[in-house]
This record gives C-alpha cells, structure tokens and sequence, in this order.
C-alpha cells in the first residue's frame, strides 16, 4: 500500500520582530498575506506554492546566532534571475549573484532581518 501523497507544506519560524519579519516578507521578497493582521502573534504569507508561517517569539535567540543551523529552506522556481533582480531591486542584500553550481541548479542565497538562511534556485536545462 502507497502512503498519500502530500499536498503542500509550511515552513514555520520563530521571529523575534513579526512586524519587521513580516514587512521583509511582504516588501522585498513579494509574499502576500494568506491570514490574520499579527495580532495574535502570527503572519500567514505565501508567494506561490512556498507557504511560511512566521510565529513571534520575542525572548528566543534569534536565527543569526544559530550557525549553520539557521539553514531554512531551498526555494525552486522558474527564473532566478528574474527573482534576484525583482528582490534587489526591493532591497534584498543577497550573498551574491545567482551561479550555476555542480549539482544542476543556478542558485543565490540570503539572509532574512532574523538571520534564517534560505536558497532561491533555478533547475538548469
């Protein structure tokens, strides 16, 4: 018997600012506001099939003290460098340009206010 099959995923993180994380989110990297107004402590965003849920928590280290433990996520997509110039362009200060890497994918990488780390990369043909 095969198990089902997923549907979708949310990456949650602990932020220690929601309003700033949030703005971040919305304002240069172009998500949108799926829930709620961070009142409760919460923000729902989502760019496409990438989904977060960013959870305030105001006493916790911050992602930026955690190393290479604050490696979140690796975002596939159609064009990379469509996307690094639309987030520069916003004010995203990525780690450099997008390049092609040995195992087949065009990547770029950046820091969020909070320090988590993520990937934007392009399949190559």
């Amino acid at each position: 018997m095969s198990a089902p099959p997923f549907q979708s995923a949310r990456i949650v993180l602990a932020v220690v600012d929601l309003a700033s994380s949030t703005d971040f989110y919305l304002n240069v990297l172009g998500f949108q506001r799926d829930f709620g107004d961070g009142s409760d402590g919460w923000s729902f965003l989502s760019r496409g099939a990438v989904r977060f849920m960013l959870g305030e928590c105001r006493d916790e280290r911050p992602a930026s003290e955690l190393g290479n433990h604050s490696y979140i996520a690796h975002i596939l997509m159609d064009d990379v460098d469509a996307y690094f110039a639309e987030i520069v362009a916003r004010g995203a200060v990525p780690y450099g340009p997008p390049q092609d890497k040995p195992w087949g994918i065009r990547e770029f990488g950046l820091a969020t206010p909070d320090g988590h780390r993520m990937t934007f990369g392009s399949l190559l043909a």
